[in-house]
């Protein structure tokens, strides 16, 4: 078989997918563009969130450089240079990392949301919500939660620091989660 006559003959993109008949040089590109997408998404990951990712010590290497690079110019080349690396291991696991920690993220963020509307009608709507709260908790300290919510209220009338409001939402997020 020959090679279409646009295609630059020797390329580094030919070197990197011997099977260059099967793939277009565009899907090659987007192939790479895609890698270097991903490399950006471990880039921008929190330390904790990176430290759990589990890749090899090159690739780790790599993206810990390009966490110090604030040239744009620098940091293109570093991503690119990602990539390139990540053609050579299973990005899919990767990726799949990096989703099921966003996911968990975004539950987290979900439970601190349902907890925190929980509070503010604990503390505005008082025994209605409470009567809710202990028919969907039932382990539910009820003498304990009408306490903070009676010093969260008070606190909140008279301007003072919401220390119990804190402590009801502590005591929440021990009873949902």
């Amino acid at each position: 078989m020959t090679k279409h006559p646009n295609k630059n003959v020797g390329s580094h993109l030919d070197a990197e997918y011997p099977d260059s008949e099967e793939i277009s040089k565009s899907q090659r590109k987007r192939d790479m563009h895609a890698l270097q997408a991903l490399g950006q998404r471990l880039v921008e990951l929190p330390k904790e969130q990176l430290e759990k990712i589990d890749m090899e010590e090159k690739l780790r290497d790599a993206v810990n450089e390009a966490r110090h690079i604030r040239q744009h110019g620098a940091l293109k080349r570093q991503l690119q240079y990602i990539g390139k690396i990540m053609r050579g291991i299973d990005a899919a696991s990767i990726q799949e990392q990096i989703d099921t920690l966003q996911g968990h993220s975004n539950q987290a963020t979900q439970t601190l949301h349902t907890i925190e509307r929980w509070r503010e009608r604990l503390i505005t709507e008082s025994d209605h919500a409470l009567e809710e709260l202990v028919n969907q908790y039932p382990q539910a300290d009820r003498q304990y939660l009408r306490q903070l919510i009676r010093n969260a209220q008070k606190e909140s009338l008279e301007n003072k620091a919401p220390k119990s409001s804190r402590t009801l939402f502590q005591y929440l997020r021990e009873l949902l989660t």
